[in-house]
């Protein structure tokens, strides 16, 4: 199963990059960008569990994002804590790519049907979360 789903994960991210990239995106900073528009102000730490994201792989990201001037951060009281937010630029670059990222989900679903774009939805969030609690060991 593991393997399914890491070449369907390539595959995917490849159609997506392919549209998004021409707008200086990849879909990790996509998805990183969706994210903290929905939930505003957070930590670090958190960001990488909605994501699922191991830490070295989001710190790195995050740096290009904050150089890029996309994300804003803040020290929390602990000063290992580090609090992110979307500014203008940010909102600006996801403003201009959601309807290029919208043409793609529709094709999917599209190609899919909504019955079977829900149901892969539902099934991946499972997965998802039966992976994340159980801590990398089932």
């Amino acid at each position: 199963m593991c393997a399914s789903f890491r070449r369907s994960s390539r595959a995917l991210t490849q159609l997506y990059e392919k549209e998004i990239r021409p707008l200086g995106l990849r879909a990790t900073q996509l998805t990183i960008l969706q994210v903290l528009s929905r939930a505003g102000e957070i930590p670090q730490g958190k960001l990488g569990e909605i994501l699922a994201m191991d830490s070295t792989s989001l710190t790195r990201t995050l740096a290009i994002m904050i150089r890029s001037g996309w994300i804003a951060e803040r020290r929390g009281e602990d000063r290992r804590e580090r609090w992110l937010h979307l500014n203008g630029a940010g909102e600006s670059q996801l403003k201009r790519v959601e309807p290029v990222w919208e043409k793609v989900q529709s094709r999917l679903r599209h190609q899919l049907g909504t019955h079977n774009w829900n149901d892969f939805l539902k099934l991946t969030q499972q997965l998802t979360s039966i992976a994340t609690m159980q801590g990398g060991s089932l």
